[in-house]
C-alpha cells in the first residue's frame, strides 16, 4: 500500500518538538498573493482555506530551540480554524513565548535546490493548547535562577 504525495501524519507534540517551540511575532492570516493590478482594482484581500479541511489558515513564526542547524530552527506553521488562534502563554521576551501546539500534523516534502536536498516537513495545527506542568516548571526554574543571579 502506498502513501499518497501530501498525506498528513498526526503526531504528538512533546515527540515532534521535544524540547518546545518559541513563536516570534504573531499569529497572521495566510492570505492569497495580491498582484498590482488586483491592488489598484481595489480587489479584497482574500484568505487562504485548506483544502483538505476547508478551514480558515493562519500562520506564525516559530523557532525549534532543539534543532541544531540554524538554516533549519525557524519555520512558519500554519494553523487550519475558523477564527484566529490565540497564544495561551504570556511572553517570555518581547515579541516572544513559549507556546505547545493542539491538533499537531506533519507532511513531508523536500526541501533545498540541486544537489543540496534535504527532507523537511510543512507542519499545521488546530490551536494552541495549554502549556504543561513540565513548561511551567522550567519557566519557574528560569525565573528562580535569574532572580538568585541578581541577588548576587
Amino acid at each position: 500500500m502506498a502513501i499518497e504525495k501530501g498525506h498528513r501524519f498526526a503526531i504528538d507534540f512533546d515527540e515532534a518538538f521535544p524540547q518546545g517551540l518559541v513563536m516570534v511575532g504573531e499569529v497572521i492570516p495566510d492570505n492569497e498573493y495580491q498582484s498590482r493590478e488586483d491592488r489598484a482594482a481595489g480587489r479584497p484581500v482574500r484568505q487562504r482555506v485548506d483544502e483538505v479541511t476547508g478551514k480558515r489558515q493562519w500562520r506564525a513564526a516559530v523557532t525549534d530551540p532543539g534543532e541544531t542547524k540554524a538554516k533549519r530552527a525557524s519555520f512558519e506553521v500554519t494553523f487550519l480554524a475558523d477564527v484566529q488562534p490565540v497564544p495561551t502563554t504570556a511572553e517570555a521576551l518581547p515579541g516572544m513565548r513559549p507556546v505547545e501546539l493542539d491538533g499537531l500534523t506533519a507532511e513531508p516534502r523536500v526541501g533545498g535546490q540541486g544537489e543540496f536536498k534535504y527532507q523537511t516537513y510543512v507542519f499545521r495545527a488546530t490551536g494552541f493548547r495549554a502549556a504543561a506542568g513540565k513548561s511551567s516548571s522550567r519557566s519557574a526554574g528560569a525565573s528562580s535562577a535569574s532572580g538568585e543571579g541578581k541577588a548576587a
